[in-house]
Order: structure tokens, then sequence, then C-alpha cells
């Protein structure tokens, strides 16, 4: 697999993504469904923004993780949340989680109305090999 970065600008480096993510010679990708705070049996979380940021992170990890990618490979990252207020405080979890695993990513970040049941943090993510 060959992954090629574009960045016409240098600005976004401090966000921790990139503009763009070509890849050629793909194996294989594995399309991450949105994953929130969320525990293993189910239960929504209840926990504040940072509670929830911090399992979000862990569970997608373990969903890429059982599906044999590395953490390195994900192109992109799309961050849903019910408060730019709440989350961007805590913006540089997601940056030193990102940065802890080179991964270079496109990402979006959205505010959104609701998310399931008291979900505050959503994060989707394509990964490749």
């Amino acid at each position: 697999m060959e992954k090629r970065i574009i960045n016409p600008w240098e600005w976004q480096n401090g966000r921790n993504y990139v503009q763009g993510v070509e890849v050629k010679n793909v194996q294989s990708t594995l399309y991450c469904a949105g994953q929130a705070a969320v525990e293993a049996d189910g239960t929504s979380s209840t926990g504040d923004m940072e509670t929830q940021l911090k399992l979000a992170i862990h569970n997608l990890e373990q969903v890429i993780s059982q599906a044999g990618y590395e953490l390195s490979n994900i192109v992109r990252l799309n961050v849903y949340t019910t408060s730019h207020e709440e989350f961007f405080p805590l913006f540089h979890i997601l940056q030193d989680w990102i940065s802890q695993h080179g991964i270079k990513q496109a990402s979006t970040f959205f505010e959104v109305k609701v998310l399931f049941e008291t979900l505050k943090v959503e994060l989707e993510a394509t990964a490749v090999k």
C-alpha cells in the first residue's frame, strides 16, 4: 500500500489532520461504524465529554485492531459531537492520540443536535492496508 499526503497549506498541521490522503495498491479497506462511549455490555455512557471521548477512542482502537489493521493506517476520521464548546477544550486528547500513533488522516468535525441516547461524541474512521 502507498499513501500520499496532500497538503497545499501548512495551517492544518497544528490541528493534526491533512487535506487529502491518496491511497494506492490497497490490499483491503475497513469502514468503521461510528464508535462512541458505549460500554462492552451495550450501555451508553452518562459520563462527561472527556470520559466519553476516551472511551470512544478506546472502542475505535478495539475495532481496528480486532480487524487486523494498524491505527497508523487510518486515512479518514470524522468527529461528531453534540457540543463543540465541551469538545474543543479536550481536542488535545484526540490530537495526542493521533500523534502517538502516527496517523495522517483527512477529517471533518460536525456538531450535531443529538447522538444515540446519552452520547456526546462519536468517531467514524476508515483504515486501509
